[in-house]
């Protein structure tokens, strides 16, 4: 291929990028978009109600209809769940939460002098490649890694003088499409297994698909990603938004002795609350294990945002004292306070989304939109692998819709599992084809509540960012992550190689 035709190709991608995110900035500002989702959902269910349209829960076999926004039961619904949909938003309690510990580091400094003291000397060639090495490791954190990765990225990004905009794109496909990789067993892992194990049992009670059944794949899921996360941000992400010339941030200076003691000491309180954990974590009957003395699950990782915003309150707190911005107690939440302002937007964001997906599960419109994906691929007669990324492929697609891992899991594996089982496919495997169709698009689905706090990030930096900005900014990392991912799917199953102990692409 000649250059002047991969320059012509890359220009074409990029026209292509830049027309999503112009028709995407025509749409509505997000919080009227939402409202206007939630009227269409109120209207569409009560089109699809009127042909009696209903559907059967995989699984339990119990026929679920689509139920009309516009009836007496609707209309109830509606009032009667507006506030509970809203302060019972998950996203919105975590966020909120998170920010009261990381606001209070940033306010004090300590993010800005962490950044200076330790990131900022590393060799700027791997700083991508750290950020999203960091990003997928952070769903150890669970959904709290949405919230800390994308703008500390941005931060990091910005600090080096390059396009802040670039550091939180990469910073949120680590977290987001890179959402089910890691390099050790987290809660996916156990939350899926169990639920593929519970399937399989109606057919085969020999077969028990256990946490540790993708983790080979994951590992090298991760370091695959990293590199291919890296590679996408700087050679198509970065060109394409060119010089940021915009006022979101201001440019650091050196660090100060003052500002050096005090980045000591918030590591040395780190480093005190870290082994504090571990001790509360290693002593016999642990209130933090599970009753079998385990860690997945556990009230640890139950607990793991409390845990992480009394972290950040603990250092930002040692770090504050020692600088002298904190003489007092009524500093600690002054700073709190200050930065629970800079969330109003997103509180008043966070109301009308949380209204549209609540109307959305209420009505079965996802569930139906499934089930219905699911049963037409299931009803084309084909082996082998060709179809395993069919399945892949509406996964994807069907992740448009319902955001939550395990529930679509839940939704699929009942159909998927047992079809693929008839084939001879080991039900891990097919877990695995899952896992990576359900991560890639997590970044450019409307249905990710997370989506909207990234967006609200972008903002600081762009004031005119909106959300077809944010899905022309990430598109790229989903359909990469995608294909590199089946690709690599594919060299596992071919290669032979297993993906977890004694896991291979078929049972036997």
């Amino acid at each position: 291929m000649s250059k002047q035709s991969s320059k012509n190709k890359t220009k074409g991608f990029s026209k292509l990028l830049n027309g999503v995110e112009k028709v995407g900035n025509k749409l509505p500002d997000p919080f009227m978009l939402f409202v206007y989702l939630a009227v269409f959902t109120i209207l569409g269910s009560w089109i699809i109600s009127l042909f009696g349209v209903t559907t059967t829960q995989p699984g339990t076999g119990e026929e679920i209809p689509i139920k009309s926004l516009v009836s007496g039961e609707g209309l109830q619904y509606i009032l009667t769940s507006m506030l509970e949909n809203f302060t019972g938003f998950k996203p919105l309690g975590l966020v909120l939460a998170m920010m009261l510990g990381i606001g209070l580091a940033n306010k004090v400094g300590l993010l800005e002098t962490a950044i200076k003291s330790t990131i900022l000397k590393a060799p700027k060639s791997l700083i991508t490649y750290a950020v999203i090495f960091v990003g997928i490791l952070g769903n150890l954190a669970s959904d709290a890694a949405f919230v800390i990765v994308p703008p500390l990225a941005a931060m990091v990004f910005y600090t080096l003088g390059r396009h802040p905009l670039a550091g939180l794109a990469a910073g949120f496909a680590g977290v987001g499409s890179g959402f089910t990789a890691n390099i050790i067993i987290a809660g996916t892992d156990a939350l899926l297994s169990g639920i593929s194990t519970e399937v399989m049992e109606s057919l085969d009670s020999n077969i028990v698909v256990t946490p540790v059944d993708n983790w080979y794949f994951m590992i090298v899921s991760v370091v695959v990603l990293s590199i291919t996360g890296a590679l996408i941000t700087e050679k198509i992400v970065e060109p394409r938004l060119g010089k940021y010339e915009g006022e979101g941030g201001s440019e650091l200076e050196a660090s100060t002795k003052l500002e050096k003691r005090g980045f000591r000491n918030a590591v040395l309180a780190a480093l005190g609350f870290i082994a504090l954990l571990i001790i509360a974590i290693a002593i016999p009957g642990s209130a933090l294990r599970n009753e079998e003395g385990g860690m997945i699950p556990s009230p640890f990782l139950s607990g793991i945002v409390p845990i992480i915003l009394l972290f950040f309150i603990t250092i930002g707190v040692a770090y504050g004292v020692t600088v002298k911005k904190i003489t007092s107690t009524r500093d600690i939440s002054g700073f709190m306070g200050e930065a629970m302002k800079e969330m109003s937007g997103f509180i008043v964001l966070i109301f009308a989304a949380a209204q549209f997906i609540a109307y959305f599960d209420w009505t079965n419109i996802g569930t139906w939109i499934a089930v219905s994906g699911a049963n037409f691929l299931g009803s084309i007669e084909m082996t082998g692998l060709p179809v395993v990324i069919g399945f892949v492929l509406l996964t994807a697609v069907m992740n448009m819709f319902i955001f939550s891992g395990s529930a679509q899991w839940a939704l699929e594996a009942p159909i998927f599992l047992k079809m693929f089982y008839l084939l001879d496919y080991h039900p891990a495997f097919i877990q695995a084809a899952y896992r990576i169709a359900d991560s890639s698009t997590n970044i450019i689905t409307p249905m990710n509540p997370y989506i909207i706090i990234v967006l609200a990030f972008m903002k600081e930096y762009d004031k005119k960012a909106g959300l077809g900005t944010l899905i022309a900014l990430m598109l790229p990392y989903a359909v990469i992550f995608l294909s590199v991912w089946i690709v690599l799917l594919l060299a596992f199953a071919l290669l032979g190689i297993p993906f977890g102990p004694g896991v291979g692409m078929y049972i036997n």
